[in-house]
């Protein structure tokens, strides 16, 4: 009974002694893990201030410069194709034989051109976006293995520390019994005085 007893201290003050050493780990760790995520969520804000100004620049861009070639192109191809060539505009839209004026087709070909431009930028836009998410998400995972090791680290080196405390109390035992027996065979056997 006493050995059990005995026991059961030992390892409840061990496992007491891990406990707190996972608990300074965790506290050391933890602050690390919070850089980790502050400078990942600074840098994406810094990128996304970055390109901002520029995709609003290149949208100014395609509106002032490639929405009136398509028109114009657009124009040119409708003149081409028409079997009609005296008659112009749309058929559907034609009223009376009246036709749709010029600057009204161009400003609706325009409008298609620049809903086409607008939707490209949304789409280049969602995809960075994705790459950014999937970058952090990366960052993440790093900062979470790297807890994780260094958890393991800590339990590895908390089981060497319990290990070795273990086999010197062992060798401590072993030198106690060696000096008794040493005594008892001094004294051939007989009790003590």
């Amino acid at each position: 009974m006493p050995n059990t007893a005995k026991r059961r201290k030992e390892a409840e003050a061990t496992l007491a002694r891990l406990q707190d050493l996972a608990k300074e780990q965790a506290d050391r760790l933890g602050p690390y893990a919070d850089q980790a995520r502050d400078q990942a969520s600074l840098r994406l804000l810094q990128a996304r201030g970055w390109t901002a100004p520029r995709l609003e620049t290149a949208a100014l861009r395609v509106e002032d410069t490639v929405a009136p070639r398509v028109a114009g192109l657009l124009s040119a191809a409708a003149q081409r194709v028409d079997p009609n060539p005296g008659r112009r505009g749309l058929r559907l839209l034609s009223r009376g034989g009246r036709r749709i004026p010029r600057g009204l087709l161009i400003g609706g070909a325009a409008v298609v051109g620049g809903v086409v431009v607008y939707s490209l930028i949304r789409l280049r836009q969602a995809s960075q976006d994705a790459e950014w998410q999937e970058h952090l998400d990366q960052a993440r995972d790093q900062v979470r293995e790297t807890r994780e090791n260094l958890e393991e680290k800590a339990s590895d080196a908390a089981d060497k520390a319990t290990e070795t405390a273990k086999a010197a109390k062992g060798k401590a035992k072993e030198t106690v019994r060696a000096a008794s027996g040493d005594n008892r065979a001094k004294e051939n056997g007989r009790p003590g005085r």
